[in-house]
């Protein structure tokens, strides 16, 4: 290895261990690792710049805002106290409630804008059953990353897949639909087994769940009307972003600055509802793995693994799946995914039948997500909103929990594709 490419595996992996040790704050590690690799001129601020997705940056803020404006209408607490009552006050009835939702909305929708949706409600039930929201948030986070894996949309890699093997919509339901609602129902088992006994409701906190008037929870409806049909324009822009040729961080900001318009938000409030320190992470991240990426560690890991497979079909699905879980759980899934697809058409032109090698990666790369706390955008995401709310979800409290429930997935998913494609 070369002393620049020494160098950026030697900070990514020091900024990683602070980041699971949590001697830092994460935001705080990662800064200090991009501006070292800057410093020590592993590449140039230009190039560091080329690696930072933008696009997801742009969904970030521009739905944190989104989200911001709506909540001043009490919609939230609405649909809260709705579904807490249909559930009757039981916390798993609820949680499971709010993921099948989370995993429906995730299939058509990127991540963070589901658990942008999803949280906040989550955050008044869980106040009004006096329960911690932790069990509540891990589930969500984990429902988010499967539901995306279901369809061509859910989740960026499928999107890029879909794009260069041309699979369709049909085919991503049809071939990975099956094994999704297999490995949903296994892992809601399993959390049901660790958190029955922390979800204990008293009578009494189920009573006061009754007493509730939900119809007064609506504080403006002039503003619910004009944020449902900004939130329906961003929606169906998200859906036909490839067709209108629009990246949907774009879609996102229009949407937020079509809201503040419209609403007569103040424009510095807007703006100091955007989570500055979980935005700030993304960014550094993108250039930790945008480094290795540069040094080529990310293609020759990737060459390496479809040279030792060329010959084994078999061999081939289970390394793919596995490698891409783990590379995934750790790094930045679009430039992993991004760099074997070429080698995996290569394959295919070298005759092999790589049909099944793109369920693999797709499986491999969306459900790896779920394995660490920086996994996945939603996971991210899903902490900063808990620490705002004066709860912390730490990278080694999640990991416990997601690491093995990932690994169970990605087992699963082994056995379907060993079964019936390899």
């Amino acid at each position: 290895m070369s002393l620049t490419t020494l160098l950026a595996l030697g900070i990514f992996v020091i900024t990683m261990g602070l980041i699971i040790s949590e001697k830092l704050h994460r935001t705080v590690a990662a800064l200090l690792g991009a501006s070292l690799l800057l410093l020590l001129k592993v590449f140039s601020p230009s190039a560091a710049l080329a690696y930072v997705d933008f696009n997801t940056l742009g969904v970030l803020m521009g739905m944190m805002i989104i989200v911001s404006i709506v909540k001043k209408t009490g919609v939230f607490e609405y649909l809260a106290i709705v579904s807490a009552k249909k559930a009757k006050g039981d916390p798993w009835r609820i949680i499971v409630f709010l993921c099948v939702v989370t995993a429906l909305i995730s299939s058509f929708l990127d991540n963070v804008t589901t658990v942008l949706l999803i949280v906040p409600m989550t955050f008044v039930i869980t106040k009004k059953l006096n329960v911690e929201p932790i069990p509540f948030l891990i589930p969500e986070i984990l429902a988010s990353n499967i539901g995306g894996t279901a369809t061509v949309i859910g989740d960026p890699p499928n999107i890029m897949i879909g794009s260069r093997a041309g699979l369709t919509f049909t085919d991503f339901i049809v071939n990975l639909g099956p094994i999704i609602v297999v490995i949903f129902i296994a892992l809601f088992f399993v959390l049901w087994l660790i958190y029955r006994k922390r979800l204990k409701v008293d009578d009494e906190s189920k009573k006061k769940i009754f007493e509730l008037d939900e119809s007064v929870c609506i504080k403006d409806k002039p503003l619910l009307y004009k944020c449902g049909g900004v939130l329906f324009l961003v929606v169906l822009g998200f859906v036909l972003h490839d067709k209108l040729g629009f990246e949907n961080g774009l879609i996102a900001i229009a949407g937020a600055v079509l809201l503040v318009l419209v609403s007569r938000a103040d424009i510095e409030e807007a703006l100091l509802s955007i989570e500055w320190p979980t935005i700030f992470f993304f960014a550094s991240l993108f250039v930790l793995v945008g480094a290795l990426e540069e040094v080529g560690l990310i293609g020759s890991l990737a060459g390496l693994i479809t040279g030792v497979m060329k010959d084994n079909l078999l061999l081939a699905g289970i390394l793919l799946i596995w490698f891409a879980a783990i590379v995934s759980a750790f790094l930045d899934n679009i430039p992993f995914v991004a760099t074997l697809i070429p080698l995996i058409l290569g394959l295919g032109a070298q005759g092999v039948d790589i049909a099944p090698l793109w369920w693999a990666v797709s499986l491999g790369a969306c459900l790896g997500g779920n394995g660490t706390l920086i996994g996945a955008s939603a996971n991210v995401v899903v902490a900063g909103l808990a620490h705002k709310q004066g709860y912390e979800l730490s990278f080694k409290q999640y990991l416990k929990i997601g690491f093995p429930l990932m690994a169970l997935s990605v087992a699963l998913s082994t056995v379907y594709l060993a079964l019936f494609y390899l």
